[in-house]
């Protein structure tokens, strides 16, 4: 008889990370390499790479660096051959990069407007494109997107991550029509408010933290480790019915 949690394997599955310098893109990529991932480590800030692998590697895991600049254009030409090099080509690919340019709307350039919607929108898809022809021909693939509780909600000084993170849960739907009958089901984690780099001028305002902690059902705000669990479901046999799909991981904000 199979055992239930063997649902949630993916040892020898190769995953590819991006954001996983720090937050929630080194969280995950650390959670996936425990589950017995070979895992790409993607992000522009080699130091910060080197160290999560030293990480991934002094508790025994696998994984490799791939430091590249998201909104560099040029790096996308030979993204697939590099990605495949270490470990062969990505079964699951994390978009977990991104950035928040926290501005008043009118004060908000284009050029900051342009780089948030690419890093935030357009990379995730242009990745993908790159890495699901691999992913056809095993068919089976696994994307996962991060999306925000900006994804439903406005926040002040957060226009354009806001748009970019409303577009994400659009992307994901439209991403699964187009590959989830050839075995590439793509979805998204929606997470509540997390103390990461990203986070960091909210995390410096105690009462803005203690105020987004009422707002959940369950009193308190997340944590990294609440999404290891979604994620291993959504990379795994244990989510092959659950595409298109975008799960909220927030304490029940969004529902109260």
């Amino acid at each position: 008889m199979e055992n239930p949690y063997d649902l949630f394997d993916i040892r020898g599955r190769v995953a590819l990370v991006t954001g996983a310098s720090s937050g929630i893109g080194q969280s995950l990529a650390c959670a996936f390499a425990k589950a017995g991932a070979k895992v790409l480590l993607l992000a522009r800030r080699q130091a910060q790479l080197d160290a999560t692998l030293q990480a991934i590697g002094a508790e025994g895991g696998s994984a490799a660096v791939l430091a590249c600049d998201l909104l560099d254009s040029g790096c996308f030409a030979d993204i697939a051959q590099r990605a495949a090099g270490p470990f062969g080509p990505p079964d699951i690919l994390l978009n977990a990069a991104g950035i928040n340019p926290r501005m008043p709307a009118l004060q908000t350039p284009p050029e900051v407007w342009e780089r948030t919607l690419r890093l935030n929108l357009s990379v995730p898809f242009m990745l993908a494109q790159c890495l699901v022809p691999a992913m056809r021909e095993r068919h089976w693939g696994r994307i996962i997107n991060i999306a925000s509780l900006q994804s439903v909600r406005a926040f002040p000084n957060s226009v354009a991550y806001g748009a970019s993170k409303g577009g994400v849960v659009q992307l994901t739907r439209a991403m699964a029509e187009a590959w989830s009958a050839d075995g590439v089901l793509c979805n998204a984690i929606a997470p509540g408010y997390i103390p990461t780099e990203l986070t960091a001028s909210i995390t410096a305002q105690p009462a803005v933290v203690a105020e987004l902690a009422t707002r959940t059902m369950v009193g308190r705000n997340g944590r990294a480790e609440d999404l290891h669990g979604v994620a291993l479901l959504l990379a795994s046999r244990a989510g092959e019915f659950i595409t298109g799909q975008t799960l909220y991981v927030d304490g029940g904000f969004t529902s109260k």
